[in-house]
């Protein structure tokens, strides 16, 4: 149903919609879409609306912004439901599909765009873990009896899920102590204290694309590392280590990367931020 075109227009100067090319018809479609589930469409987070059509147009300012603001949020969104970094590939997708274009046409600004971005991942992960227990085989006796842990076995109770987040902990503790003192420097950084890519690089003297490559390379190389503890000072199988990962990455409890970096070096935000 059209709304009002002094209420559109209203709207479009709160969002200032302007600031990122958006047709004031495009504004309105988007608006009629949100009106469908939300009567009162002053309530909406109307600058991410705008900022999600200026994307969906292809404005690159919109681009430059949405990147700067949001996607570190969806990466550190993507760390926070895994700290082994597996579903790193998750967030990648779902900044394909905004890139494409194709993902902003639901976001009808109801929550936040950071918000809307979580809940994105968090769904995707779930289905995900869904689709992998459906393909997974039913246990046999043999590994019943065994008491091993099995991927076929998603809802471990309370003190099997408890004690897979202890081993991941343990592994995770020893896996960052053995990083060298710059990976967990940059590590650091950006997860504990929250610095940007280009914020991280900067106090690093690494180029932001470098410093991206390189905590891509650490976070692999944690994930290997766990699995190798988890598989020999543990004892765990294949079968145990898969289960493991799946279980913490649905309820990671205590287990907290930035946690665990905060007792490197300090660093000022705005010190970083006001250099040059």
């Amino acid at each position: 149903m059209p709304i009002d075109a002094k209420l559109v227009d209203r709207l479009y100067r709160r969002a200032d919609a302007a600031r990122w090319r958006v047709p004031r018809e495009r504004f309105a479609e988007a608006l009629e879409r949100a009106a469908e589930r939300h009567a009162d469409l002053s309530a909406l987070h109307l600058d991410d609306l705008a900022l999600a059509c200026g994307c969906a147009a292809g404005d690159e300012a919109a681009w430059e912004h949405f990147v700067g603001q949001h996607r570190p949020v969806l990466y550190r969104a993507a760390d926070a439901i895994d700290p082994t970094g597996g579903a790193r590939d998750l967030a990648d997708s779902i900044y394909g599909e905004l890139f494409e274009r194709s993902l902003f046409r639901y976001f009808h600004g109801r929550s936040s765009l950071a918000t809307w971005l979580r809940a994105v991942l968090a769904q995707r992960h779930v289905d995900r873990l869904r689709t992998q227990r459906r393909l997974e085989p039913l246990p046999d006796d043999e590994s019943e009896a065994a008491g091993t842990l099995h991927p076929a076995q998603p809802s471990a109770d309370a003190r099997e899920r408890s004690r897979c987040v202890e081993l991941v902990q343990l592994a995770l503790t020893h896996a960052v102590a053995e990083l060298a003192r710059r990976d967990r420097l940059r590590l650091a950084c950006y997860y504990a204290q929250q610095l940007t890519l280009a914020e991280t690089g900067k106090l690093l003297g690494e180029h932001e694309a470098t410093c991206s490559r390189q905590l891509a390379k650490t976070r692999k190389a944690l994930r290997i590392d766990i699995e190798r503890l988890l598989r020999t000072e543990h004892g765990l199988s294949d079968a145990a280590i898969a289960e493991c990962v799946a279980s913490v990455s649905e309820d990671p409890g205590e287990l907290d990367l930035a946690t665990l970096l905060r007792k490197e070096l300090p660093v000022d935000r705005s010190t970083v931020r006001g250099s040059t």
